[in-house]
């Protein structure tokens, strides 16, 4: 059992999600969105995010935290931007005692959707899918929780192929054969 925050990260909106990973099994917890549009200079916009993520955690208490890489758009200032949200999470996360991962979102989208080039709507339509909700999430919600599933599927691959499993009580097992 692994409760994962996932983060899409932004200089205006950074979506959250949280997922409860039970074996193979997920279960949704919360999505959102940390608005700071209205704030008025960059260092209060990465304040805001740093607060807020440090709220959701110890709000939730997650176990991983999963956040999607950087790519290089067009406008090198965006990207800019985009990395100092991307590491005000981080940072975030590391003062919380939370061990990081990070995912290309190439990998996120084909993990999902099967699809590296899946589009926001598909994204959205997936997460109702997977995680069972009553209705589309927000977009960038639906990419954090995207980020989140994505971690859990590698995660659970991974403790496949070492040859670990699950006791009754969630604790992992070395194979005893």
């Amino acid at each position: 059992m692994a409760l994962i925050l996932g983060i899409d990260p932004g200089s205006r909106r950074t979506g959250f999600g949280i997922v409860n990973a039970v074996g193979s099994r997920l279960e949704y917890v919360t999505s959102g969105c940390i608005r700071v549009e209205r704030e008025p200079s960059l260092p209060e916009k990465l304040h805001r995010i740093y607060q807020a993520v440090c709220q959701i955690i110890e709000q939730y208490h997650p176990e991983e935290f999963a956040i999607e890489q950087v790519f290089l758009g067009r406008n090198a200032d965006s990207a800019l931007k985009l990395g100092q949200a991307r590491g005000t999470a981080i940072v975030a996360a590391m003062q919380n005692g939370l061990p990081v991962y990070e995912y290309a979102a190439k990998k996120v989208k084909q993990a999902v959707v099967g699809n590296g080039s899946a589009d926001k709507a598909q994204m959205q339509h997936m997460m109702m899918a997977i995680l069972k909700l009553p209705g589309l999430p927000q977009e960038d919600a639906a990419d954090a929780l995207a980020i989140a599933v994505c971690h859990s599927h590698t995660r659970e691959s991974l403790i496949r192929m070492s040859g670990v499993r699950h006791s009754r009580r969630g604790r992992l097992m070395g194979d005893t054969k």
